[in-house]
């Protein structure tokens, strides 16, 4: 059974938004997106519960690229480039959004991947990353957890792609 697309929030939300989410301000219960440097997204143009490859829900997202990123200036010198962890954590964020956006309530935790694949990379001269998710399942029981394929574009080519990316949201992280 899916859920329909939760009536509080809408289905795009802009980088006010995600930093409220990060202050613990968007959603009730604990999560939280990261904040400052390491939220990897400036915003989120779409976000549905019953559409994506699926049928289950999907999101897309963006960030703009610019070369004084902080990761450029570190990785590496004389050879800057996106750290590839950074665009796969990018889309463990943006499964835990999609939870909390879906009703789940806890701190989010990634959990995991399936196979994950680089194919390109994000220079200082790129314009913009684009994420897309495809929810594959959507748990919400004693265990609220989410899963999710997907894919990282820059300047319209897929270069990331990221199978099974598991999050789960936590009422307690104490034994985790």
């Amino acid at each position: 059974m899916q859920p329909e697309q939760p009536e509080q929030y809408p289905d795009h939300f802009d980088k006010e938004d995600l930093i409220r989410c990060g202050h613990g301000e968007l959603f009730p219960g604990a999560m939280r997106l990261p904040i400052d440097e390491m939220l990897m997204v400036d915003r989120i143009t779409h976000v549905g519960a019953d559409d994506g490859l699926y049928g289950k829900g999907s999101l897309v997202a963006e960030l703009d690229i610019n070369p004084e990123l902080w990761f450029f200036k570190v990785h590496f010198e004389g050879d800057p480039v996106m750290p590839g962890c950074l665009g796969l954590d990018a889309m463990w964020q943006l499964v835990g959004f999609y939870l909390a956006w879906s009703g789940g309530e806890g701190k989010g935790r990634a959990l995991g991947a399936g196979e994950v694949k680089f194919s390109g990379q994000v220079l200082p001269t790129a314009k913009k990353v684009r994420y897309y998710l495809d929810i594959k399942r959507l748990i919400k029981r004693k265990l609220t957890m989410a899963i999710a394929d997907g894919r990282m574009e820059v300047d319209g080519k897929e270069i990331y792609t990221a199978k099974d990316l598991r999050v789960g949201l936590f009422t307690s992280t104490d034994d985790f």
